[in-house]
């Protein structure tokens, strides 16, 4: 029986894939966008194999057991018992081993899907302040090497353009609060903390626009951290870089200058002088630079 719910799981799941277009074979994920796919899907696939083979094991047993002792028409009351040591220790042990498996293939996935790329081609510091984000495209470089930046307000949230096929180093800064950098169709989200810079790379495969998100509850405009993400050709992306530099969007915007230091805590200032930072850089000024 084992056997056979096993092939019947590995049958039923054969037909999905993460760059399907049906929902139902996708199993609830959206459409993978990028080279770190295949390793979550992996994983996710294996999460639904395993839950449909406990499903079916169980709820097998329960429909046994049902029929099996049920009660007979001479009204007997089956035997009773207080214990049975061979199922109480199959109920400790098979939790212990799918959790150990769980374990070992999440830290595996986890560790393909966080690989760094040795010269990504682009690099894209990007800062999570209270309430919006800002993206500033390091090696777009404009006058004085001052990068290029894209960025936005609560009401007008920002873009983040990236061209497709090519390699993107993201590098997260919070001047606040914990933030978390998510956008679904890559298939990962990373945490923004003060203080610290978290970072990932990827290459998007597939062109489109997406919704980006802020993954983490960081105050009363959460829900307003949402930005666009646009997936295009290097054609594309080039000429959205210098309409940038035309509008004047170069150096760090307000919020991402201070991204360094952490609101309430004494850092250093330009003079090298220890002094305390009054208040957090999220105050971005519909789009202006500093």
């Amino acid at each position: 029986m084992k056997w056979a719910v096993l092939v019947g799981a590995a049958v039923v799941m054969s037909g999905c894939s993460p760059d399907s277009d049906s929902d139902l074979q996708r199993l609830a994920l959206p459409k993978g966008s990028t080279d770190r796919t295949d390793d979550i899907w992996e994983l996710w696939l294996g999460a639904w194999i395993a839950v449909l083979v406990v499903f079916l094991v169980v709820f097998g047993l329960i429909i046994y057991s049902a029929i099996r002792y049920r009660r007979r028409h001479d009204d007997e009351i089956p035997p009773q018992i207080r214990y049975n040591l061979p199922i109480e220790a199959l109920y400790t042990f098979a939790p212990v081993v799918i959790v150990a498996v769980f374990f070992f293939h999440t830290v595996t996935s986890q560790n393909r899907v966080l690989e760094r790329v040795d010269e990504p081609d682009h690099t894209i510091e990007v800062v999570g302040s209270k309430w919006q984000w800002a993206f500033n495209y390091m090696d777009e470089e404009a006058a004085d090497n001052e990068a290029v930046f894209d960025i936005g307000t609560p009401q007008q949230p920002a873009e983040l353009w990236l061209p497709v096929d090519e390699s993107v180093r993201f590098e997260l800064k919070s001047p606040d609060v914990v933030h978390s950098f998510w956008i679904p169709e890559f298939y990962f989200k990373l945490d923004v903390v003060p203080g610290k810079i978290n970072s990932f790379d990827l290459s998007p495969t597939r062109e489109g626009t997406f919704t980006g998100r802020c993954a983490e509850l960081c105050g009363v405009y959460h829900s307003r951290m949402i930005f666009k993400v646009n997936v295009v050709s290097r054609a594309d992306y080039d000429k959205h870089i210098a309409e940038l530099k035309a509008d004047g969007q170069i150096g760090a915007p307000v919020g991402s200058k201070e991204a360094d230091n952490i609101a309430g805590v004494k850092g250093k200032d330009k003079t090298g002088r220890v002094d305390e930072v009054q208040s957090g850089a999220g105050d971005y000024k519909d789009g202006a630079g500093d």
